[in-house]
C-alpha cells in the first residue's frame, strides 16, 4: 500500500526524529508529514509509518519508537533512537534515491551508521554526554539543531510544528552533504587505486585532479611515495604527504633551498622553468605546466633521497 502518513509526535523535537523526517520524506514525497500525540493519529495502519513515538519497535507494522522498555538495542548493545531504527530499515533506499552507485551502498550505509546515526542514537538515550565535545559541544548537530525550536515564551499555537518545518531542511542539507562527501570518497578511491598502480615503483603519485587520498594510499602500504602532484585550474601542485591526520610532519618535505621563493627567485633557485611558488612550510608548490611540476617533483624526491 501507498505510504500517505509520515507520523512522529508533537511538542518539542529533538534530532533523532528530524533526521528521520529528512530520511523519509524523500523517500515518501507524497506523503503527509502529521505531528501529534493522537491516539488515533498514532494508530499503526499500512499506510503509515510512525516514528518516535507508538510505544513499539514493529518493522513489520511500520512503528519505529524507541522509549518502551526494554528499548531495541544493536547487536553490540547500544541503544537506537527512532533515527537508528529509520536508517537501518530505510537507509538503504534512501542512498539509492541520492544516486548513490549500488556497489558503494553497502559501504557508505554502514559508514554514515557508524559516524553520523549512532551518536545521534547515544546522545538521545542518554548513553553518552554532550559534554564528551568538551568547549565545543554547543556546536554539535543535535545542539544547532535544538537551537532552531521556539523560544520559551513564543506564544504561537503552531510555533513547535512551525520550528520543525523550518529545521528539515536544515536538517536535510547536512545529512545530504554528509552522504555526497562519502561518495565522493568512494569515487576517489577507486580513481586513487589507479594512480597508484600506474606509479608502481615511483616516489610520485600523479592524480587527475584534487581528491582524498591518504586512506587508499594507507591501504596499499604504498610508502615508497613521497610527493602527490595534481593539477588545479591552470596551475600544478606538489604536495607532501603527512605521516598521518594527527601531525603536520611530512614523509619528504620539499627542498630547503625553495622555501619561501616565487616566480623568477624560485625559478633560479630550483632550476625549472615555469616554477611559480613554494610555501616556506615546505609542503606545497605550484608550477605553470605538468612538464614543469613533474621536474620539479623529480628534484624534491631525489634530494629527499
Amino acid at each position: 500500500m501507498t505510504i500517505t502518513h509520515l507520523v512522529t509526535h508533537s511538542g518539542g523535537f529533538h534530532a533523532d526524529e528530524l533526521l528521520s523526517s529528512v530520511v523519509l520524506t524523500r523517500l515518501f514525497p507524497q506523503a503527509e508529514l502529521l505531528r501529534s500525540r493522537d491516539k488515533q493519529v498514532i494508530a499503526p495502519a499500512p499506510n503509515k509509518i510512525i516514528y518516535d513515538v507508538g510505544g513499539a519497535y514493529d518493522a513489520e507494522a511500520q512503528i519505529f519508537d524507541h522509549h518502551q522498555r526494554p528499548g531495541p538495542l544493536r547487536e553490540e548493545g547500544e541503544p537506537y533512537s527512532s533515527f537508528g531504527l529509520i536508517w537501518a530499515h530505510y537507509g538503504r533506499d534512501y542512498l539509492t534515491a541520492l544516486d548513490v552507485p549500488a556497489e558503494d551502498q553497502e559501504v557508505i550505509h554502514a559508514k554514515f551508521d557508524a559516524k553520523f546515526v549512532l551518536p545521534i542514537d547515544l546522545l538521545d538515550n542518554g548513553a553518552m554526554e554532550p559534554s564528551v565535545a568538551g568547549p565545543l559541544s554547543i556546536l554539535t548537530l543535535p545542539s544547532l539543531l535544538g537551537s532552531l525550536k521556539p523560544v520559551f515564551d513564543d506564544a504561537s499555537p503552531t510555533a513547535d510544528d512551525d520550528a520543525f518545518m523550518n529545521a528539515l531542511p536544515i536538517a536535510r542539507s547536512f545529512i545530504e552533504a554528509q552522504i555526497r562527501n562519502f561518495a565522493a570518497k568512494a569515487r576517489a578511491a577507486g580513481l586513487v587505486r589507479e594512480a597508484i598502480a600506474a606509479a608502481g615503483a615511483s616516489a610520485i603519485l600523479e592524480l587527475p585532479m584534487g581528491m582524498p587520498y591518504r586512506s587508499e594510499l594507507d591501504k596499499a602500504e604504498a610508502d615508497h611515495i613521497l610527493f602527490v602532484v595534481t593539477p588545479r585550474g591552470d596551475d600544478w601542485t606538489l604536495g607532501g604527504i603527512k605521516l598521518s591526520n594527527d601531525t603536520f610532519e611530512q614523509r619528504a618535505d620539499l627542498p630547503e633551498a625553495w622555501a619561501g621563493l616565487t616566480d623568477a627567485d624560485l625559478e633560479a633557485a630550483s632550476g625549472v622553468k615555469g616554477a611559480k611558488f613554494c610555501h616556506t612550510a615546505r609542503f606545497i608548490a605550484v608550477a605553470n605546466s605538468r612538464e614543469a611540476i613533474l621536474e620539479m617533483a623529480n628534484l624534491a624526491v631525489q634530494e629527499a633521497q
